[in-house]
């Protein structure tokens, strides 16, 4: 992994550590939300919440079967960071009146995905979870977390999420060094079993779960006002970035999870959305009574500042 040094990067990681007691949460600008924003602004909060979340528990999963113990003790501090993150963006729904109890419920989709990841997590093979994960940071640090600061005003969400991008960064950084060093000085033999993975029966039930999830998150932030043209250049950044090497390039699950970006981010290619929003569609369907129970874990979060380092 020559791209980094894992130590230095640590010791960085380590030393940028914060709470929620660094941010005023009481500080004027709560009132800039405006009324027109605020419901989809609620949905969006919410959503954004749990993908972190989603996010915490894959860095878990991969601090079990990191190569080496300065790369498990790194993911054991992503995965309390996302946590924290959470946090925040909870705290931040507090301070805009959107809970309506103490933390928002996932919906269907992520209820899916929170359950898949519960189940099979523990389970993935190292070399997916180090594709997936730089995608979805990608995703959420150059696009989604970048439209909720280009429309809010309140300057305490550009507070909190000037911390929590900073963190984001260095979860890219390592990200993406990870899945470089994944493709170096492998056989084609060893990149066809990582590819035949795919065809693994738990991460075939991973992807009828993700592909609607992608779908729905997509085509809310468009709703939203979220320009394309954002959601193009982060999947630009991740291909630019992931395959700026040979040994990059050669990691399959690279090319797997660039295909599916590029796939989703285009509406045009009618073949891969019509049977992913009829698999939207069928999750709306499903009767709450019948989805997985929301998992105890979530009673880890908490909107208080009160959060340590």
């Amino acid at each position: 992994m020559a791209s980094i040094d894992l130590e230095k990067m640590l010791d960085k990681v380590k030393n940028t550590q914060w709470t929620l007691s660094d941010i005023d949460w009481d500080a004027p600008g709560k009132e800039l939300i405006t009324a027109e924003q605020w419901p989809n602004l609620k949905e969006f909060m919410a959503d954004l919440m749990w993908i972190e979340h989603v996010g915490a528990r894959a860095f878990a999963a991969m601090s079990k079967k990191a190569p080496n113990p300065v790369l498990a003790e790194m993911y054991a501090i992503f995965h309390a960071e996302e946590q924290r993150h959470a946090n925040a963006e909870m705290a931040l729904m507090k301070r805009w009146d959107m809970l309506e109890h103490d933390i928002p419920k996932p919906n269907k989709n992520l209820r899916l995905i929170i359950q898949w990841l519960d189940r099979y997590a523990d389970d993935m093979p190292f070399y997916i979870l180090g594709a997936v994960i730089p995608m979805l940071e990608v995703a959420l640090d150059g696009a989604l977390c970048t439209f909720l600061l280009d429309s809010v005003d309140d300057p305490v969400c550009h507070q909190a999420f000037k911390l929590i991008n900073g963190d984001e960064a260095r979860h890219l950084g390592v990200g993406f060094s990870v899945m470089e060093a994944q493709g170096y000085n492998k056989t084609l033999i060893q990149l066809a079993q990582m590819a035949a993975r795919a065809i693994d029966p738990r991460i075939l039930l991973g992807i009828l779960a993700y592909l609607p999830l992608i779908n729905k998150m997509r085509d809310n932030v468009i709703k939203l006002g979220l320009a394309e043209e954002k959601l193009y250049a982060a999947m630009s950044k991740f291909s630019r970035i992931g395959g700026r090497t040979a040994a990059g390039r050669r990691n399959p699950w690279y090319q797997i999870i660039q295909f599916h970006a590029y796939k989703v981010i285009d509406r045009k290619q009618k073949w891969f959305h019509i049977p992913v929003d009829a698999m939207v569609t069928m999750t709306d369907k499903i009767p709450e009574k019948s989805l997985p129970k929301v998992p105890s874990w979530i009673y880890q979060l908490t909107t208080e500042p009160t959060a340590t380092k």
